[in-house]
């Protein structure tokens, strides 16, 4: 077998290239191989390689060529090969894969539900990135979901928690929430969590372009393009929620704010104008600090239980996609691309923000849909 990886440069995004080995290497005992079948791109995925560095998510799966990377994605893949006694060839997985064609595993801590990968390189990065759930005893998995799981399912568990952690602290004494990035999957899943919040304005700052899309949704009570923020009175008691990482966006809000209570940083999907490590320490008013989802499934598990955490999160997902796939209006639809001509093309077009809000990139680096 020959595996096809799609590898970015990790000092020029915009860089990318298609490498093929042409020999896979046997596998070890204990190891199985996977084909990954499809994956989702998304604006997350672009923060994954803006911060690669900073978070270390250039080392989930290395390249061997200095200065390329593989940007982490979210999908499904079916085991081809294997040499553990726990996990079948066949078997259906869906987890945190690299832009390739096949991927190793080392499948350690099974339970019928999931296991993790002890490959030795990944034992000191966040854990929750290195669970893969076993599609036939997943509670979230559903066969007809799977571009919606893959699209959605990572981005709403981020905006379940960016929830969970501002209701943990009381809103930081906010009576208003600004999501910058309002179109984007994980600014309005969050928005979707904060609307049923007693007591709480939710505010989607977005472009021009995307304000009847925003408005749309039914999750924000109001929708300001980002040249109006004069629109919001500056003494609003309010919290930033800043999916963007625009560096220009940022200073105008603290320095309009004069009641801003917190400034929470959660990715970058204007890489172009990224604010320097996220951390903005010039900046009036509260210190910008970056929101990291392992530490709160940390904290919840601790506090919850393993058990209790798991059906918040599935009920608080079901409740979530039957409001996307309302066919009275749905929130999204789903694009195809197959080959790796057709994934490089999504990835710049996605790396560009380019495209309409409602549109999800589904890839697979083979030619065609179930391709061997």
């Amino acid at each position: 077998m020959s595996t096809t990886h799609l590898l970015i440069r990790k000092d020029q995004l915009a860089t990318a290239r298609l490498h093929t080995d042409t020999s896979d290497r046997p596998l070890a005992d204990g190891q199985v191989r996977v084909r990954i079948d499809s994956f989702a791109l998304t604006s997350n995925n672009i923060t994954y390689a803006a911060f690669g560095d900073a978070m270390s998510y250039w080392q989930f799966f290395p390249s061997e060529e200095e200065g390329w990377g593989s940007i982490p994605v979210w999908g499904f893949a079916s085991v081809v090969q294997s040499q553990h006694p726990g996990v079948a060839v066949g078997e259906r997985i869906y987890g945190y894969w690299p832009m390739s064609t096949s991927a190793v595993l080392s499948p350690d801590r099974l339970s019928p539900s999931r296991f993790t990968d002890a490959a030795a390189h990944r034992a000191e990065l966040p854990a929750v990135y290195n669970q893969y759930f076993r599609c036939n005893a997943d509670p979230l998995y559903t066969t007809d979901t799977e571009d919606l799981q893959a699209l959605l399912r990572p981005l709403f568990i981020t905006s379940w928690l960016i929830d969970d952690f501002m209701a943990d602290n009381d809103f930081f004494g906010a009576t208003t929430m600004l999501l910058s990035s309002a179109s984007s999957k994980t600014a309005y899943g969050t928005a979707f969590q904060l609307h049923q919040r007693d007591g709480i304005e939710v505010v989607g700052l977005t472009s021009p372009a995307n304000v009847a899309f925003c408005q749309s949704l039914g999750c924000y009570d109001r929708v300001v393009t980002y040249d109006a923020l004069d629109t919001i009175a500056a003494d609003t008691p309010c919290v930033y929620i800043d999916f963007a990482g625009n560096g220009e966006l940022r200073t105008a809000i603290h320095e309009r704010f004069t009641n801003l209570k917190y400034s929470s940083s959660i990715g970058g999907t204007h890489v172009e104008q990224l604010a320097a490590k996220g951390a903005g320490k010039s900046l009036t008013g509260p210190r910008a600090t970056l929101f990291f989802a392992p530490a709160q499934i940390k904290k919840r598990t601790t506090e919850w239980g393993a058990d209790e955490f798991g059906r918040r999160m599935v009920a608080a997902w079901h409740r979530f996609l039957a409001t996307v796939t309302d066919t009275s209006n749905p929130w999204l639809h789903t694009e195809h691309h197959h080959g790796g001509e057709a994934v490089q093309a999504a990835y710049a077009q996605v790396l560009a923000g380019k495209g309409d809000p409602r549109t999800g990139h589904i890839l697979s680096l083979y030619k065609q849909a179930g391709a061997r």
